[in-house]
């Protein structure tokens, strides 16, 4: 199969699920953040309240891609889960990098990595479990 890493104990690592996974989780992302830039500019919320936001966006985002990867690799859904967690969070910190300048890593950007691939172990073993 194009685009499949055979394994020596016939697994097979198919790099299209982990993109689909991410495009997925990153197009949800999009799709959140406009419905929550349209509530916060029409609505009295407040921008205090986007911190939360955009953990709560991050979080379902990851969740979703995860549950996908896994559903679709039906293998280690915890594994898969966390490799999608930890390549969503490596990617936002890689563009932050580039488009802000005064971007710096900080402990809440630790904080970030670790949710990410909690959620990504959660929704991995939640995908795993769909049938």
């Amino acid at each position: 199969m194009k685009g499949s890493i055979t394994r020596g104990t016939g697994d097979t690592f198919n790099i299209w699920v982990y993109g689909k996974g991410l495009i997925r989780g990153y197009v949800l992302s999009l799709i959140l953040f406009l419905l929550s830039g349209i509530l916060i500019t029409y609505t009295s919320l407040g921008e205090g309240i986007i911190p939360i936001l955009t953990s709560v966006i991050m979080i379902l985002s990851i969740a979703y891609a995860s549950i996908y990867t896994a559903v679709h690799t039906k293998k280690r859904g915890w594994l898969q889960g966390a490799v999608i967690g930890l390549i969503y969070i490596l990617i936002l910190i890689i563009f932050s990098k580039v488009f802000i300048t005064d971007y710096i890593i900080d402990t809440s950007v630790y904080y970030r990595v670790i949710i990410g691939i909690v959620t990504g172990v959660i929704g991995g073993m939640i995908g795993i479990n769909l049938k």
